[in-house]
C-alpha cells in the first residue's frame, strides 16, 4: 500500500461541487469510482479543498492509498481511461505516507473571469459570467485591494466546518484585463470560505458600477455580518450574488 498524490483538472459545468454527495454528481465521487475501476478498494479520497457547483480545476490536489504495481505513468493512463471526459488526471507520484493535500497546502489560488456584453454569449458563458451594464475599471482594480491582508470574512461566505473560523489571510488579489471586454480576477489565500470568491467579485463589480459605495467592503471587514444574516448596516453586502 502507497500514497499517492493526484493532479485533478476539471470543467465544473455539470458537477454539483467536488466533495461527494449521495445522489448527485461530483468530482469526488466520479474519482473514486474511477479507482475502484483499477481495484482500489478504500472508502474515501482526500482534496486539497471543496469546490463549489460549477467551479472549474485545473490543479486540484487529492491523495489516495492504493495497492499499485505499476509504474506511475500507469497509473496515469489507466486513471485516465476510466474518467469521464469533463475530468483528468494530469500527474500522479507517489508521496510519502503522511502527505495530506489539504494539511499541507500553503495557499490556494483562484481565477474569476468575467466579460461586458449586453446580449447573451452562451458558449462564452459556460467559462466567465457576463457583466452588464459597463463598469469603471479604475473602481474594480481598487477594490481588489480592499481584501488584502488578514480579515474575518464571514460577511463573504460560509465556514467550512460547523464550528469553523471565518478569518482569512489574502495574499494577492488583482484584476488583469485579458481582451477587450474581459477581465479575470486572481486571488490567493491560505484558504477560503464557501462561495467566498463569488461574493468578492459579485461586490467588487458592484462597487464598479456604483451599485454601492467601496466603504461597504470596509465596513463588512471590520465589522462582519455572517452570511445570511445581513441588515441595512450592510447595503451592499445584502445582494444576491448567484
Amino acid at each position: 500500500m502507497a500514497r499517492y498524490q493526484l493532479t485533478l483538472a476539471y470543467d465544473g459545468t455539470d458537477f454539483f461541487g467536488s466533495q461527494r454527495q449521495a445522489s448527485k454528481r461530483t468530482v469526488q465521487g466520479e474519482l473514486e469510482k474511477a479507482l475502484g475501476k483499477i481495484g482500489w478498494t478504500g472508502r474515501s479520497v482526500i482534496l486539497s479543498g471543496r469546490t463549489d457547483t460549477g467551479v472549474h480545476a485545473t490543479g486540484q490536489v487529492a491523495s489516495v492509498d492504493l495497492h499499485w504495481s505499476h509504474s506511475e505513468d500507469d497509473l496515469l493512463r489507466a486513471l485516465n481511461a476510466a474518467l469521464p471526459p469533463d475530468m483528468a488526471v494530469h500527474r500522479a507520484r507517489m508521496v510519502h505516507e503522511t502527505f495530506h493535500p489539504r494539511f499541507d497546502a500553503t495557499s490556494r489560488c483562484y481565477r474569476y473571469c468575467l466579460f461586458c456584453q449586453p446580449l447573451r454569449q452562451p458558449t462564452r458563458e459556460r467559462f466567465a459570467w457576463r457583466v452588464w451594464p459597463e463598469f469603471n475599471p479604475d473602481l474594480l482594480v481598487d477594490a481588489a485591494k480592499l481584501f488584502i491582508g488578514t480579515h474575518d470574512f464571514a460577511a463573504f461566505g460560509s465556514p467550512t466546518t460547523p464550528k469553523g473560523t471565518t478569518v482569512r489571510t489574502v495574499m494577492k488579489a488583482g484584476w488583469m484585463q485579458v481582451e477587450r471586454d474581459e477581465w479575470q480576477f486572481e486571488v490567493q489565500a491560505d484558504a477560503f470560505l464557501y462561495r467566498m470568491v463569488r461574493r468578492l467579485v459579485f461586490v467588487q463589480v458592484a462597487i464598479a458600477q456604483g451599485k454601492i459605495p467601496a466603504e461597504a467592503v470596509t465596513r463588512s471587514l471590520a465589522d462582519p455580518v455572517p452570511a445570511g444574516k445581513r441588515s441595512e448596516v450592510h447595503p451592499g453586502l445584502a445582494l444576491h450574488t448567484g
